[in-house]
């Protein structure tokens, strides 16, 4: 264990190279994309995976949709809206979930940007929008900084301006005209219309609760959902409360830590329990879109696995580490890439070892100490290739999720997972468990190469699948002195060559795991990775 301090110690100062600046840094975080109408940007936003599906419009401001929904590249404790980890929560086999929010905007200014005419020629009958807007509907209605002020009230009053910042003539109405504006159109494409109040700041009054915005825009959004016989979601009454329950100093942690203070964006956590006020909210006809409680993806028992070790300890060694996607082990027919690689290699020069597991994630390979036993068996000379991310997704602390999930991004901020046995764990980004293991890996003599996830059945057609999760693991292999092989890439262009209907003969179940074809096809794509690294480290040990 002495032997791997320094390797670790390594991974830590580079984890937090990566993440830009130290957990205590006092620094200010970056601002959130800037889409004031001055600009004239046309914000790149996203648009139905399957159109065949129905879809979940999200329309707001940052706290629904932070700049690019990254977090800034600052991983977890950076600015998240509630839009980002909603997603999670439904069937993406059942529905779209498409947040259409963008930061920095009001009702007024989503509307006059052209931005809801572009969300509109999205929406289709049987749609649902979730509408809410308020923080950035107060201040001046004509100004040359930002005039995205909406008239208070629900009323039909009125103001013609010649507008300072875009230099066109305007008429400016109420923050309830534009809430109905949005529900009519919305309705008249044949979609259903939900009011959302905006979620509180993090403020106090005098008596130590969280200060509610009852006199302002969220009562006026309660008043047009009356008004208009809408589904309310009381997102502003709802996480008030949920403040109140938790006390100060929790909620403290679920804003980033930043000067100035940050009131209004939350970090992930706090993003992540407003998308579950959402939820906890929703009409009857969205819940039936909800995941099951209970996450589907296997979770393989070690014990039923024989510990595979080198045939030829005297010969480098090709070390793969790994989820289902990397070795299923047959049953109900799943087989991984990993189980059909080793004709590829010529056996008197290479050995091809296979540890990767069935429904372990980068954090749970090594919290379950998987790493460590892998990390034993290797030496100078051999190999580790790397391939997580089909399990690192959805919310840490979900036990539904099995407790799987880490943080998005590469940075060195934690997540603290609470067990109802009242132990904790703090997680850490996929890019930190990622940068170890390139780090110890590399620290014993070994080449590291780290591989993007396989897509999933239902994604390749329709763009680029785990994009974040690849973005992050070529960050993390560049940074670290690893390789990297997009191996999302080489499957999807491999995929689209041999067309759907040979790659749905590809797949043992509906949309992730490979059969035998499958895995064949997939491990000759990560064969044509491989042969593509540079310095070609691979070349003397391919099979001729």
């Amino acid at each position: 264990m002495h032997t791997l301090l320094p390797a670790l110690r390594r991974a830590l100062a580079f984890v937090v190279l990566l993440g830009c600046v130290s957990a205590c840094s006092q620094a200010a975080l970056a601002p959130a994309v800037n889409t004031d109408p001055r600009h004239g940007q046309k914000i790149d936003l996203p648009e139905p995976a399957n159109p065949a599906l129905p879809s979940l419009f999200l329309i707001g401001d940052s706290t629904v949709r932070n700049g690019r929904n990254d977090g800034q590249k600052k991983g977890a404790q950076g600015q998240w809206g509630w839009g980002n980890p909603i997603a999670a929560h439904f069937d993406p086999s059942r529905i779209n979930v498409v947040n259409r929010a963008i930061g920095g905007l009001s009702s007024r200014t989503y509307l006059t940007g052209g931005h809801w005419e572009r969300t509109l020629a999205l929406i289709k009958r049987g749609d649902f929008v979730i509408i809410q807007f308020g923080h950035n509907d107060n201040g001046a209605i004509n100004d040359a900084t930002r005039a995205r002020a909406s008239i208070g009230g629900t009323g039909e009053q009125a103001e013609q301006i010649d507008n300072l910042l875009t230099g066109q003539r305007e008429t400016v109405h109420t923050y309830g005209w534009y809430l109905r504006k949005y529900v009519a159109d919305a309705r008249a494409k044949g979609a259903t219309p939900i009011i959302a109040t905006l979620v509180p700041r993090k403020r106090w009054d005098a008596g130590g609760k969280v200060v509610r915005n009852l006199a302002e825009h969220a009562g006026w959004a309660r008043e047009v959902a009356h008004r208009e016989g809408l589904a309310l979601i009381d997102l502003n009454e709802a996480v008030a409360s949920k403040y109140d329950e938790l006390g100060r100093d929790a909620v403290l942690k679920l804003f980033p830590q930043a000067t100035p203070d940050e009131h209004t964006h939350t970090n992930l956590a706090g993003a992540e329990l407003n998308a579950r006020m959402v939820v906890a909210g929703l009409p009857a006809p969205l819940k039936a879109f909800l995941r099951l409680t209970e996450d589907a993806r296997p979770v393989v028992d070690a014990a039923t696995l024989p510990d595979e070790t080198a045939r030829d300890p005297t010969l480098p060694t090709l070390f793969l580490v790994g989820d289902s996607t990397v070795k299923g082990g047959g049953q109900n027919g799943v087989i991984g890439w990993g189980e059909r690689i080793a004709p590829f290699f010529d056996a008197r020069k290479l050995n091809v070892v296979n540890l990767a597991i069935g429904g372990r994630s980068s954090r749970t390979f090594f919290t379950e100490g998987r790493w460590n036993k892998a990390l034993a068996k290797v030496k100078a000379g051999d190999f580790v290739l790397i391939q997580f991310g089909h399990n690192d997704g959805g919310r840490v602390g979900d036990p539904a999720n099995k407790n799987r999930a880490s943080a998005p991004g590469t940075g060195p901020e934690t997540v603290e997972d609470r067990r109802p046995d009242g132990s904790a764990e703090q997680v850490h980004s996929f890019g930190w468990y990622m940068a170890m293991y390139v780090a110890q890996a590399r620290a014993k003599g070994a080449d590291v190469i780290v591989c993007s996830p396989v897509p999933h059945r239902d994604q390749w057609e329709k763009g680029r699948d785990f994009a974040l999760v690849a973005q992050w693991g070529e960050q993390v292999a560049r940074a670290g002195g690893a390789q990297f092989v997009d191996l999302t890439g080489l499957v999807s262009d491999g995929y689209r060559a041999a067309g759907t209907g040979t790659v749905n003969g590809f797949f043992a179940d509906a949309r992730t795991h490979t059969n035998d074809a499958g895995a064949s096809f997939n491990a000759a794509r990560v064969v044509e990775g491989l042969r593509k690294l540079e310095g070609d480290p691979f070349g003397a040990f391919l099979a001729r």
